[in-house]
């Protein structure tokens, strides 16, 4: 499947949260959403990036930004996460990996040499009408301080 780019309609998804609640795309038409990929709960990278985005949550909010986090841990896993860590925003447990196949976030990887499949860690800019937005996929997230990353890409 061909990963989507700037400018193309964003695949649309369905996914249950780490409450048990159905979140869907079209739910957050009329405001930009940052949906974000990330490999596992609570790994340190994974982590780092989830507490960076809830410390900025309320800033984002108010620059129009709702979020999601997307990764194939179980609902279980992901009701821990959020509450261990405070998480104002859902998570989508995506067990089939269907939303990270369409957003190109899931593919080869490679480790000390092997070659293996796995989350691509990356975060998309979704516009009010359902838009990849210019120049706001992220291929090389900085997990410790991604939301002066999103923001500063954003005022360029």
């Amino acid at each position: 499947m061909e990963k989507p780019k700037t400018g193309d309609p964003a695949p649309d998804f369905s996914g249950t949260d780490q409450n048990g609640k159905t979140i869907r795309l079209k739910d957050y038409r009329g405001g930009r959403l940052v949906l974000y990929f990330y490999p596992k709960d609570n790994t340190p990278g994974c982590t780092s990036e989830a507490c960076n985005l809830r410390d900025n949550y309320e800033d984002l909010l108010n620059r129009g930004f709702r979020i999601i986090g997307v990764s194939p841990d179980s609902t279980t896993s992901h009701q821990k996460f959020s509450t261990k860590h405070s998480l104002p925003f859902p998570l989508i447990s995506d067990t089939d990996k269907s939303i990270m196949k369409a957003y190109g976030a899931w593919g080869e990887k490679s480790m000390y040499g092997k070659k293996y499949m796995g989350v691509l860690r990356k975060t998309f800019i979704i516009s009010e009408d359902g838009i990849i937005e210019n120049i706001n996929i992220f291929d090389k997230v900085n997990t410790r301080d991604h939301t002066r990353q999103i923001l500063e890409t954003l005022e360029k």
